[in-house]
């Protein structure tokens, strides 16, 4: 039976890589799948999928003029699978759902719980709410061998508590952290 999954975690815990892993073992078997990436998402260039250790494969781009469930019912993938959810909009959630509810293709989504001020991204909060099952993917924090539940956005050497939600970066701006490393840096609200 077909299910909406959110997979989430903070970053560098290896989401993109396990993406193109499933994809490729779908694809050995001879199954078909539909990469999906959200609009926003071009650090590496729009419509891509790409890990930080140099894997990249083409994606269906999801802006608000893509009809997914009509794509998924054309193509006929055995299952679709979204990179960095938490920048997909409420509506294309919903669409998501329909892609398990209408058309029975599984979904997988992967992305970030929460931004660096831990706030919900509005995609992972919907991810939340329409997800048939949630899971975390682990990762260890920067500072300590504790597991990773938050994320730290640098400037210049130094954490920042301000800004807009949305900053694409890597390494270079976010370090994920545990609960403790992140209040010994920034205070918690």
């Amino acid at each position: 039976m077909a299910q909406l999954y959110f997979r989430y975690s903070t970053m560098n815990a290896g989401k993109s890589t396990e993406i193109l892993k499933i994809a490729h073992n779908y694809e050995e078997q001879n199954k078909r799948v539909m990469l999906c990436t959200p609009a926003l998402d071009d650090r590496f260039g729009r419509g891509l999928i790409t890990s930080r250790m140099g894997f990249q494969r083409e994606a269906l781009i999801l802006d608000n003029h893509v009809d997914v469930v009509e794509r998924v019912r054309q193509q006929q993938p055995d299952c679709v699978l979204v990179d960095e959810g938490q920048f997909l909009t409420r509506t294309q959630v919903i669409s998501l759902a329909r892609v398990v509810d209408e058309v029975g293709v599984p979904v997988i989504v992967y992305g970030l719980k929460n931004d660096f001020r831990n706030r919900l991204f509005p995609g992972s909060e919907s991810l939340l709410l329409f997800a048939d099952k949630i899971e975390e993917v682990k990762t260890v924090c920067w500072y300590c061998p504790k597991k990773a539940t938050m994320l730290i956005r640098m400037r210049d050497g130094r954490p920042v508590s301000q800004g807009a939600q949305v900053e694409i970066g890597g390494n270079d701006k976010y370090v994920s952290v545990c609960r403790r490393c992140y209040a010994q840096r920034l205070p918690l609200e």
